[in-house]
C-alpha cells in the first residue's frame, strides 16, 4: 500500500464528504470507514514487524522529504483516528441534522482527519510539523463552528495560539535535531540516540520538543484550552479531544522516547509535568457539574498519566502507555457521544439537575454504564489491565511512592467521574429536563454502542488486540521488541490492591460528592489568577501593543514610513557588520585627483540642499548631486551611461520647477527641532552604514569571473562593444523590458488622471 497515496486520499475525499454531509446522510461515515479498512489489512504485516513505508521528493536540496512510515505505533492511532472518527461521522449526521453549514463541517472534519493521518504517518520531522500544525488549524475551524458566539471564537482562538504556539516551538527543536544528525528521518534517530544524547543541545531539544507536546496535549498549566473547547458541538468534542488531536502531542512523546529516553532532562520533564496535570484535572473535575467539561477533565487526567508514563523509563511504561491509550480513546469517544445524547433528547447536560434516564432512556443507560466501567477500571473491561499497568509502571519507578500517589488519586477521581456519568444521570428518581427524553435512532446510538463493547470484549479476550497492535505498538515506543501477555488476571497482587484502594476511595467520594464540590466552589477564584486569566492578560497586552504600534508607526506620513524604513535598514546593515567581524576598509592607492574634486563637489552640493530655503534652491542642488554623478560615470569610462544621467537630472530639474509653483508646498522647514535632530540622526546613521557597507564590500577580494563573462560575450553574442548597453539591452534585456512596462503604465495611469481633473474642471466651469 502507498501510504503517500492513502493521505492524499483522505485529503482529496473532503469534497465527498461536503457532499454527502450536505444530504445529512450516513453515508458520510463511509469515508473514514474505507481509510480503516485499508488499515486493518495491515495489521497482520504490521504486527509481524514488518514496516511499511513510501518516500517522495520534496525539497531535496535541503534534504527534506516527504516520507511516510507505517510501524505498529502508527498503525494504533491511525486505527483510533479512523475507527473512532467512523463512529463520529455516523453520530454527526444525526445529531448535526438541523445544524446550518452542514458541507463546511464535513470537509473540515475530513481535513482534520486526513491532517491527522499525516502526522502519524510522517517519517520526516518537517513534514510532521507540517500536519501538525494543518490539525491545529482545522481544529480551530471545527471549535468555532458557531462563530456568531462569543465564546466559541474565544475558544476557537485560544486553542489555535497555544496549540500553533507550541508548534513553533517544535519546528525549532525538529530543526535542530536535523542539524545535529544531518538528517530529518524520524525512523533513523533511533540509529543516532547516543550522538543525540550526549549532544549539548540535547537539554535545549527535549525542551522545545516538549513544549510542542504539552501544548498540544494539554499538559498545565496549558491545560484550559481544552475545557474551553467544550463549546464546539458534540462529535467535535468527541474526535478532537478523546483520540485525535490531543493525542497528537502523546504520539511526539511516545515516537520520542526511544531517541530521549533516560535523559535526566526528558525524565523531569514528563513526570513532572505529567504528575501536575493528573493532579490539576483532578481537582478541576470535582468542582463541575457540565458533563463535557467533566469529561474534559477527566481526559486531561488521561492525558498527564500517558505523558508521566512515557517519562518512566523500561518496556513496563511502553505497554502501560499504548494499553491505557488504547482504552482512553475507546471509553472517552463512548463517553462524550453519551454526553451528547444526553443534552440532544433532554435539552441539557447539567448533571446536578438529571437523573433517573434509565427508565426513558435505557439503551443509552447501557451503553453509559459500559463506559462508565471501563472509565473506572473495573473488569471484565479492559480498562481494569491498563489501571493496573498504570499501578505496575508506577511500582517499578524510581520515586515510586510519590507516582503511585499521585495515580491513586487520578484514578479515584475517574472513579467519581465515571460515576457521575453513570449513575447520577440514569439512577435515582426521574427528573424533570427542559425536553421529554427518548433514546436516540440507531445512528446515534451504534458509534457509542461499538465502541463501548469493544472495551468489553478486549478485556475479555485480550490477546485480539495484545499480539496485533498493542505489542508491536509498544515495541516502537521502546525502540525494541517486547515480549508481554496482557491479562485481567495476575493473581493477588500489590496492583490488585492498590485497584481496591481506588475503587472504596472513588466509591467513598462519589458519594460525598456535592460536598466537595461546595468545599471547591472556593477554587472559582482561579479565574482571577489562573492560566485562562494569565491568557487574557496576554492577548489584552498583546492587543495594546498593536495599537501603540500602529498609532506610532501608521500615521499616515510619508516622511514618518521613510524614517521608519530607514532606521530598520540602517540598524539591520550596521549589526551585520558588527555581528560579522566589523568592517574593513580599501586601499585608496588608485584614487585619483578629478575623483576627488567631484567628491568634494558631491558633498558641497548635498549641504546646500540640506540649507536651502527654498524648493528653487532644493531642486537645483538635488541637480547638483546629479550631475557630479554623472562626472563620475564619465571618468569611469561609461559615456553612454554619464549622458544618460545628464539627460535624466537635467528633465527632471525641468519638471520639478515646473510643478513647484502649482502644488501646495509650505515655504519652509515646519519641522520642530526634536524631529530634525532625529531624521538628522536616522539620516546619519543610514549614511554612515552604507558607508561602512561600501567600504566593507570593496575591501573583499573582487570575483572578476561575471566581468570576465560579459567582456568576452558582449561581441559575438549581442554584437555591441558598449558593456554597460549590453548588459542593459541584450543579457539583462527581460529586466529593462519590465523597467519599461512600469514606467508606460505609469505614465498611462499619469495621463488618465489628468484628463479627469480636467474634464472636472471644465464641467465645473460650464
Amino acid at each position: 500500500m502507498d501510504l503517500a497515496l492513502v493521505v492524499f486520499i483522505a485529503f482529496a475525499s473532503a469534497p465527498l464528504a461536503a457532499w454527502l454531509g450536505g444530504r445529512s446522510s450516513a453515508f458520510v461515515a463511509c469515508v473514514p470507514l474505507l481509510l480503516a479498512i485499508c488499515f486493518l489489512n495491515l495489521v497482520p504485516l504490521v504486527g509481524a514487524e514488518q514496516a511499511v513505508s513510501a518516500t517522495r521528493d520534496w525539497i531535496p536540496s535541503l534534504g527534506i522529504t516527504a516520507a511516510f512510515r507505517l510501524d505498529g505505533l502508527s498503525l494504533v492511532f491511525a486505527l483510533l483516528i479512523t475507527g473512532v472518527g467512523t463512529a463520529v461521522f455516523l453520530y454527526a449526521s444525526l445529531y448535526l441534522k438541523t445544524y446550518p453549514r452542514l458541507p463546511r463541517f464535513y470537509a473540515v472534519l475530513t481535513l482534520f482527519m486526513a491532517a491527522m493521518l499525516g502526522a502519524v504517518l510522517a517519517d520526516d520531522l518537517l513534514l510532521l510539523v507540517v500536519f501538525w500544525e494543518l490539525t491545529s488549524l482545522t481544529s480551530f475551524l471545527l471549535i468555532g463552528f458557531s462563530p456568531e458566539k462569543a465564546a466559541s471564537r474565544r475558544s476557537a482562538q485560544q486553542g489555535l495560539l497555544v496549540t500553533v504556539g507550541g508548534g513553533l516551538a517544535m519546528l525549532a527543536g525538529a530543526i535542530l535535531l536535523g542539524q545535529i544528525t544531518g538528517s530529518y528521518s524520524i525512523s533513523g534517530l533511533i540509529a543516532r540516540k547516543a550522538e543525540i544524547a550526549q549532544h549539548p543541545l540535547a537539554p535545549t531539544i527535549i525542551c522545545l520538543l516538549a513544549a510542542g507536546a504539552f501544548a498540544k496535549s494539554a499538559q498545565a498549566p496549558l491545560h484550559p484550552w481544552l475545557a474551553n473547547a467544550m463549546v464546539a458541538p458534540t462529535p467535535v468534542s468527541a474526535f478532537l479531544h478523546s483520540a485525535t488531536m490531543v493525542k497528537l502531542g502523546i504520539y511526539l512523546l511516545a515516537r520520542l522516547s526511544p531517541v530521549f529516553e533516560g535523559h535526566q532532562t526528558w525524565v523531569l520533564l514528563l513526570t513532572g509535568f505529567g504528575g501536575l496535570t493528573m493532579l490539576v484535572g483532578a481537582v478541576l473535575a470535582l468542582r463541575e457539574t457540565d458533563l463535557k467539561r467533566v469529561l474534559a477533565y477527566s481526559t486531561i487526567i488521561s492525558l498527564g498519566t500517558l505523558v508521566l508514563m512515557i517519562g518512566i523509563p523500561g518496556d513496563l511504561s511502553a505497554i502501560a502507555v499504548v494499553t491505557f491509550l488504547v482504552v482512553h480513546a475507546l471509553y472517552k469517544a463512548c463517553l462524550f457521544l453519551v454526553a451528547g445524547i444526553v443534552d440532544h433528547q433532554t435539552g441539557t447536560r447539567d448533571s446536578s439537575a438529571l437523573g433517573g434516564l434509565r427508565h426513558a432512556m435505557p439503551l443509552t443507560a447501557l451503553v453509559a454504564c459500559a463506559g462508565s466501567l471501563s472509565m473506572a477500571g473495573l473488569p471484565p473491561f479492559i480498562g481494569f489491565a491498563a489501571k493496573e499497568l498504570v499501578y505496575e509502571t508506577g511500582l517499578a519507578a524510581s520515586a515510586s511512592w510519590l507516582v503511585v500517589s499521585v495515580a491513586l488519586v487520578a484514578n479515584a477521581v475517574m472513579v467519581v467521574i465515571a460515576c457521575i456519568v453513570s449513575w447520577r444521570c440514569f439512577a435515582g428518581s426521574r427528573r424533570a429536563t427542559p425536553t421529554e427524553p427518548h433514546d436516540p435512532g440507531i445512528a446515534m446510538l451504534a458509534g457509542p454502542s461499538v465502541l463501548a463493547s469493544l472495551g468489553l470484549v478486549f478485556g475479555l479476550a485480550p490477546w485480539l488486540v495484545s499480539d496485533a497492535l498493542i505489542l508491536p505498538a509498544a515495541a516502537a515506543v521502546a525502540g525494541h521488541p517486547i515480549d508481554y501477555e496482557l491479562a485481567l488476571w495476575h493473581g493477588f497482587t500489590p496492583m490488585l490492591m492498590l485497584s481496591l484502594l481506588t475503587l472504596a476511595l472513588g466509591i467513598a467520594a462519589f458519594g460525598s460528592w456535592t460536598r466537595i464540590r461546595t468545599r471547591l466552589s472556593g477554587i472559582e477564584k482561579i479565574a482571577l489568577w489562573g492560566p485562562d486569566r494569565v491568557y487574557d492578560q496576554a492577548m489584552e497586552g498583546l492587543q495594546n501593543v498593536a495599537r501603540w504600534q500602529t498609532s506610532a508607526i501608521q500615521s499616515g506620513s510619508l516622511r514618518s514610513y521613510t524614517g521608519y524604513t530607514v532606521a530598520v535598514a540602517a540598524f539591520a546593515g550596521f549589526a551585520t557588520l558588527i555581528t560579522q567581524g566589523g568592517f574593513a576598509l580599501p586601499s585608496f592607492a588608485g584614487i585619483w585627483q578629478p575623483e576627488l574634486v567631484i567628491a568634494v563637489l558631491l558633498v558641497a552640493a548635498t549641504f546646500a540642499l540640506l540649507r536651502a530655503r527654498n524648493f528653487v534652491a532644493g531642486i537645483t542642488a538635488a541637480g547638483l548631486v546629479g550631475f557630479a554623478v554623472a562626472l563620475l560615470f564619465l571618468f569611469q569610462g561609461a559615456p553612454d551611461l554619464a549622458f544618460t544621467q545628464f539627460s535624466v537630472e537635467a528633465l527632471a530639474i525641468v519638471i520639478l520647477l515646473a510643478i513647484v509653483g502649482r502644488l501646495p508646498f509650505r515655504d519652509s522647514d515646519y519641522r520642530r527641532r526634536d524631529e530634525k535632530l532625529r531624521d538628522g540622526a536616522i539620516a546619519l546613521a543610514a549614511g554612515l552604514t552604507a558607508t561602512l557597507v561600501m567600504l566593507s564590500v570593496l575591501a573583499q577580494p573582487f570575483d572578476a569571473r561575471l566581468s570576465d563573462f560579459f567582456r568576452a560575450e558582449s561581441v559575438p553574442q549581442a554584437h555591441g562593444r558598449n558593456l554597460v548597453n549590453v548588459i542593459i539591452v541584450d543579457f539583462r534585456a527581460l529586466d529593462t523590458l519590465g523597467e519599461i512596462a512600469v514606467l508606460g503604465l505609469a505614465a498611462i495611469a499619469a495621463a488618465a488622471v489628468i484628463a479627469g481633473l480636467r474634464r472636472a474642471t471644465s464641467g465645473d466651469a460650464q
